[in-house]
């Protein structure tokens, strides 16, 4: 295993096991042709990074197909509206925004009665075109050096760059920076939120884990990476989406560096975030949650109690096949998108029912695969009389 930043010959601290896509829904005639990896994971502690060994190609997971929509939560609707007030200072009236994964347009959209200077890229052509059809204008291509010299001749340079839980999908990391800094003006700011390391290590959250989250970062693996590249990490805003993500601050060297990265980063070295031996013990708390989650779930089995899943998500699919968990435990999953509806969960192929079967037949028990929403989901569930459980406490 190498690592995809430095090129340092490392070696994987633990395996996941074989895992298919993890937005890879599928019917039941393309069982058989359904297609896995080793997900082995690895880290580098001289730019302290987490990161997958194996992925798919991004072409096979970011396609036409895409079944993630930004917009499907009410609660994401909420922190993008939010997000957008927030990066609003780095902008003046000539400002230009550019959006690196822009999904279906939900952030960008904040912008339409406000400036017409704003573009995304997206590269799965199903989402990028509702962004499209919805007026924010989109660019359904990957976000590289290729692209942004393309753009630059088109636009210029820009005074503000942002992402969300998208930086951490994209293998060639280097090739990205370099991208930034071609459409990057002088004074001007990249601001991108992603799942932070330390929370996923706290909560034993390994679903975290899969193939479009190649990285796992951390203020000391952001500070490090761009230095190389004459830029300095200035802020850190810790978030709450995802599970535990952080918002990082990035504009070129010698500008002020706020005093919450000199706390993260002294916080990061006490909790041994920025080295391997944290990672060692990630992977034994990984196992013993492994054997809670399959010994309650063959408990209620035992008791004759029905369990079904809520949330067909892409993190599911990790807890899903490293535990080891077929139809022989969950019933079924429930889900709200309609792409995924009526097809089965990747690698263990658990259908996926609407959320009118799920109403309408009752079940004991729910495994909450959407933790990280749980307060927007039980608030929308208060009828459900049932236990809900989780991997991570809930």
């Amino acid at each position: 295993m190498k690592c995809k930043i430095t090129n340092k010959e490392l070696k994987p601290f633990m395996s996941f096991g074989k895992m298919p896509i993890a937005n890879g829904f599928l019917n039941k005639e393309n069982f058989k042709d359904e297609f896995f990896f080793n997900m082995e994971v690895g880290f580098n502690e001289d730019i302290s990074l987490f990161q997958l060994n194996d992925h798919p190609k991004p072409e096979k997971m970011f396609n036409a197909k895409y079944p993630f929509f930004s917009g499907s939560s009410e609660y994401m609707k909420k922190h993008f509206k939010n997000y957008s007030e927030y990066v609003k200072k780095f902008l003046n009236t000539n400002s230009k925004i550019i959006e690196i994964g822009s999904n279906d347009g939900t952030f960008l959209k904040n912008f339409i009665n406000q400036s017409d200077k704003f573009i995304g890229f997206e590269p799965s052509k199903n989402v990028a075109e509702l962004a499209i059809k919805n007026g924010v204008p989109t660019i359904i291509n990957f976000f590289n050096k290729s692209s942004a010299k393309n753009l630059k001749e088109y636009v210029g340079k820009t005074d503000l760059i942002c992402a969300s839980n998208v930086i951490c999908h994209v293998p060639d990391l280097n090739n990205l920076i370099e991208a930034v800094d071609i459409l990057l003006s002088k004074n001007g700011t990249f601001v991108f939120e992603e799942p932070y390391l330390g929370a996923m290590l706290d909560k034993v959250s390994y679903d975290q884990i899969y193939d479009e989250h190649i990285y796992m970062f951390s203020a000391s693996s952001i500070s490090k990476i761009f230095k190389k590249y004459k830029f300095e990490l200035v802020d850190v805003i810790p978030q709450i989406t995802h599970g535990g993500s952080m918002r990082y601050v990035i504009k070129r060297e010698k500008n002020e560096v706020y005093n919450n990265v000199k706390k993260i980063l002294n916080f990061e070295k006490e909790k041994k975030i920025d080295k391997i031996e944290s990672c060692i013990e990630f992977k034994k708390n990984c196992e013993i949650s492994r054997q809670k989650i399959l010994g309650k779930l063959k408990s209620f089995k035992d008791e004759g109690k029905s369990i079904c899943g809520y949330a067909a998500t892409s993190k599911s699919t990790t807890i899903l096949n490293y535990c080891n968990i077929n139809s022989d435990y969950i019933d079924y999953i429930c889900d709200t998108t309609k792409e995924k509806v009526g097809k089965y969960s990747p690698g263990m192929h658990i259908p996926i029912k609407d959320m009118n079967y799920f109403h309408n037949n009752l079940t004991n028990c729910v495994y909450l695969f959407a933790w990280n929403h749980k307060e927007e989901i039980l608030n929308k569930e208060k009828n459900f009389k049932g236990e809900w459980f989780s991997h991570v406490e809930i």
